[in-house]
């Protein structure tokens, strides 16, 4: 791992799609692992200037992720836009949230998400370290033309299927992202609820499955965690919900504030506030969400429902954000991304605490 990103400790920052921050990511390549930001929803223009800003904070790897166009049953095109009937009727069963948070409901026509190749291209031009994906094994030309820029590939897997799929595809690492882990489930060849598997038993058995490094995910927040995953075969560690509740994090700090007061079995996989399942802490939104009975598929519920989310963050009321984190978001003890580093870091065999 340290030799395949060029990083100090093999420590990854989860990718936020939608939360991520350019001062985070930057820390944490700057501590000496690989810094990663989410690029879902953003446009090829804001990626070019996120890479710039990157570029400015730190000389140091750090890494690009981006949501393959994976599409489940049942969902629409993303990027051919939503019909207007399927559009009111998503807003008539979320008119109350919209009410509640004091935003404006969005008007018709909802524009549709960006262009995966224009995506795509920005981020190559950006060279960073690493490239990272979700839903699914990225299309062969372009794991050949990352390689011949020099830029690895990692893919993430939540089923032993996924990882040899991924490995046939050519990626260069991939994270096995256990039932534990924070955010969406990016399952693609099966049924997320058919491919939960926790940490404990994925990790060994992707280890076993492939002949490329295994980088551990869902479940660690602590030094532990790291230990456990070294001893289960894992080459290194991706961790969310421990750098999002640091000061450095988008996320607001009221959400930060339930991260580190969440006990695991409080957390849930749910559709309501996506689309697709993910793992959260459920609020007020989720339950009127799940009991109105009106999902609309994704992306089209994402976007809906990011329009009354970014008005609760402004307003600081945690019973209107998506709280996405994990099920060892309680371990989170540090509110500075440097100490959340350092933790994690004392955890890698053969590193102390004194360790750079």
């Amino acid at each position: 791992m340290r030799e395949l990103l060029g990083i100090e400790a093999p420590v990854v920052l989860g990718p936020f799609g939608g939360m991520s921050s350019v001062e985070l990511t930057a820390a944490v390549s700057e501590a000496g692992g690989l810094g990663s930001f989410g690029l879902y929803g953003l446009s090829a223009e804001r990626i070019r200037a996120v890479g710039d800003e990157l570029r400015l904070r730190t000389s140091r790897p750090f890494a690009l992720n981006l949501w393959l166009p994976f599409r489940a049953p049942g969902e629409p095109d993303a990027g051919e836009g939503f019909g207007r009937d399927d559009v009111e009727r998503a807003i008539a069963a979320l008119r109350p949230l919209f009410d509640e948070a004091g935003a404006s409901v969005p008007e018709w026509p909802i524009a549709p998400l960006p262009d995966f190749d224009a995506q795509l291209a920005a981020a190559l031009d950006a060279r960073p370290a690493a490239l990272s994906f979700v839903f699914g094994v990225p299309p062969a030309d372009v794991v050949e033309e990352a390689h011949r820029r020099g830029i690895r590939i990692i893919g993430t897997a939540t089923t032993v299927p996924e990882a040899r799929a991924l490995e046939a595809g050519g990626v260069d690492a991939v994270v096995a992202s256990g039932s534990e882990a924070a955010g969406h489930r990016p399952s693609f060849l099966a049924d997320p609820a058919d491919s939960l598997v926790g940490g404990l038993a994925l990790i060994p058995q992707v280890v076993d499955a492939v002949g490329i490094p295994v980088i551990a995910a869902g479940g660690i927040a602590d030094r532990r965690g790291v230990a456990a995953a070294f001893a289960l075969g894992a080459s290194g560690v991706q961790v969310g919900s421990a750098f999002l509740a640091t000061r450095q994090s988008a996320a607001p700090p009221v959400h930060r504030d339930r991260i580190r007061s969440a006990l695991a079995h409080e957390t849930v996989l749910t559709r309501a506030m996506s689309g697709r399942p993910a793992r959260g802490l459920p609020n007020r939104a989720v339950r009127t969400i799940e009991q109105s009975g009106a999902i609309a598929p994704f992306p089209l519920q994402n976007i809906l429902t990011g329009v009354f989310r970014r008005r609760a963050a402004e307003t600081g009321d945690a019973e209107l954000l998506s709280l996405w984190m994990g099920q060892s978001a309680g371990l989170s003890r540090h509110d500075d991304a440097a100490d959340v580093f350092a933790e994690l870091a004392a955890g890698v065999p053969g590193r102390t605490e004194g360790d750079s």
